[in-house]
Parts: structure tokens; sequence; C-alpha cells
């Protein structure tokens, strides 16, 4: 497997003594950084996008971009990988293989626009419309808050083709950035530019049908699936993030001098590390326990419980952190900027909130589940 580039030499400094990473690469040079370097595929089973996630191989290209780039770029590959190409190989025609193999190896990002104008969570609210006949597509509306929106070669664009709440009623269109009507703009955010992050519009833009992605209707059943992946995708990063962070930190604390001895010589502080480490080691058995359901049989309950883990996990892991580095985590590039950046572990993809709904809706199922595990012991 070829390795990836070198980083930037003037890349910073993860921790005291850890190796240098290039936080100021952005998410299309991530992109292409991992496709020229063949770790693209490896998310796939035998390659193929169509055949599904690889699980072992997810977490460990998310790791390595963690490793290497700061949490926007890595936020830009694990979009695409979990979910905007799983979601493009359910189409077919040349418009759609054309965009999946440049993406896969690399060369063109693609960006995920289901989030409207409307609330985030609510996506048969959603505005964008799609007017599909015999003859084409013409998509109106405009979607905000899209990662890789600046960068993009194409758009996924989840938009109604008729109007009301129905579940069949949305469909995916792919639409190229440099089609007439589209306009796009970066979103006001310093702590995500990186990840390409902006806000797009559609003014009347009209496409052949060789644009419709997968059959008319089917627009959110397949959304359903493919979110439960990038829900997935969030755990095994959050993993490989906080496990990063926590390093980093100790480091940190065992090489700062503080009376007879170090930091990490401090019960307090020791204590305070431990509980974090504790939280981890808890989303990661989570974790490892639930990744065949949500990969295999695209099980959304679980997706939940691992999104509302995670998303309760990161911030708190990180914020202890941070509160740990003192007065040094307010640099440029240090670890409250991290922190704060994390906290969209808590919000993109669903809030915490709103999964933990889809958790108590399956109450009865997961408490079984515990009950059949209890008597296996």
């Amino acid at each position: 497997m070829p390795e990836l580039p070198a980083t930037d030499p003037a890349g910073a400094q993860a921790a005291d003594g850890a190796a240098p990473r290039d936080t100021a690469m952005s998410g299309s040079a991530a992109w292409a950084a991992l496709g020229a370097a063949g770790h693209l595929a490896r998310v796939y089973r035998g390659g193929d996008v169509r055949r599904g996630i690889d699980v072992d191989g997810l977490a460990d290209v998310l790791a390595t971009a963690d490793a290497r780039w700061a949490i926007p770029a890595t936020l830009s590959a694990s979009v695409q990988l979990a979910t905007a190409l799983p979601v493009l190989a359910t189409g077919t025609g040349p418009a759609v293989e054309r965009v999946l193999a440049r993406a896969l190896s690399g060369r063109a990002t693609l960006a995920l626009a289901a989030t409207d104008t409307t609330a985030g969570t609510d996506l048969t609210a959603l505005r964008t419309e799609a007017a599909v006949d015999t003859t084409g597509v013409v998509v109106t509306g405009g979607k905000k808050w899209i990662t890789n929106a600046t960068t993009a070669e194409s758009f996924l664009v989840l938009a109604r083709h008729r109007p009301g709440r129905h579940f069949a009623n949305f469909t995916w269109v792919l639409v190229p950035a440099d089609a007439p009507g589209v306009a796009i703009r970066p979103a006001p955010s310093t702590l995500y530019a990186g990840s390409g992050a902006g806000h797009v519009s559609f003014d009347a833009v009209s496409l052949n049908r060789e644009h419709l992605v997968g059959r008319v209707g089917f627009g959110l059943p397949v959304f359903a699936r493919h979110i439960a992946v990038e829900r997935l995708a969030g755990a095994l990063w959050g993993v490989a993030l906080c496990r990063r962070v926590l390093t980093d930190t100790r480091r940190r604390l065992t090489g700062r001098e503080h009376q007879e001895g170090t930091l990490w010589n401090l019960g307090h502080v020791r204590q305070r590390f431990a509980a974090a480490l504790v939280r981890v080691r808890e989303l990661h058995a989570l974790t490892e326990r639930s990744a065949p359901r949500v990969a295999e049989h695209y099980d959304l309950q679980a997706a939940a419980t691992l999104k509302a883990a995670a998303g309760t996990t990161v911030p708190y892991v990180l914020g202890e952190c941070a509160h740990l580095w003192g007065a040094t985590g307010f640099a440029d590039g240090g670890m409250q900027e991290i922190r704060a950046q994390a906290a969209l572990f808590g919000i993109g993809g669903g809030t915490t909130e709103v999964v933990l709904e889809t958790v108590a809706e399956g109450a009865e199922r997961v408490l079984d589940d515990l009950g059949r595990e209890v008597l296996q012991l």
C-alpha cells in the first residue's frame, strides 16, 4: 500500500515530542492524498463501494486521517466515505459512474447536500424541489452547512419531487457544481473552513434524467440506510480522536514539571484523566459490538445508540483534556480549538436529542437484548 505524502514540515506539533501534523491541510487535499495512496478503496468490501462498508478498513482510514490532519479535513473524508459515495452508488448511468470513479480515485470531491434551509433534522420538511418529467429534472432551492460545498465537483442533492411529508416524496439528484443556476458561498466558519463548508443554491438547474440517482421516491429510505453507516463512522472516528488526544495529553502531563514531580503525579489530575479514559473504553466496546449490525444490516437503532454515545463521549473527553492543558490550550490550533470543533459530534448527522428519541423507540428490544446477554454470561 503506498504511503501518504509527507506532511508539511511546518505542520503543528500534536503535543510535546509528538510527530508533526499538517493541521492546515484542506479536506479536498486530504481526500486527494488518500486517493493517491490507494486508501479510499479499503473502506469497502473487496474495494467495491456497492458491496458495502468494510468496518476495519473504514476505522483504519479514519484513524489515519485523524492522525495526520485536523478535524475539518477528516470530516470532509468521513462524510464522503460513509454516506455520499454509498448513496451515489445506488444509482446507475454515465453521469453517476463518471463521478463515482473520479471520487473513489481522489481526483474529485463529492458534497452530500441533504441539510436544507429548514431545520436540518427535519428532512421531510425540506423545500428544495426536483421537478421530474420524461425528459429530465429541474432543481430549485437551497442547502446550508454542506461539507465540501466550496470544493465539490458535484452535489448529491436530496430534493422533494412532490409536496407533503410522506417518505416516498423525495429523490436524489446529482448536480454538477458548474451547472448553470448553481451558486456557492463559503459558510462563515473559521473552525470548519478546512472542510469546505458552505451554502449552495439552485436556481432552476436543468439536467437530463441520467442525473437522477436511484429510483424516484426512494430518496429517504436510501438516506436512512446510509446515515446509519455515517453514525458508525462517527463512533469509529470518535474513538480514534479521543485516543490521540488522550495520548497527547498524558504526554504533556508526564512531561510538565510541578513541584518535585510532574502534573501527572497529582491525584486529582490522574482521576480526571482516568474518568475520560473510562468513557472512551465504553464507546470503543459499544462500537465493536454494534458495528456488524450497522455495517451489514443498517440497524438504525444500533446506529442511533452509537451516535448518542459518541455525541456525549467525545465532547466530554476533549473538554476534560482542554482543561488539563491549562492556558496552553488556548493557543491557535490548541486543545480548546479542537474541543470546539469536536462539538460537531453531538450535532452533525442528527443531534444527540434526536437520536435519543430513536433509542427510546427501541427500548423494549434493547432491554430484551440485555436480558439475553445476561443469561449467556
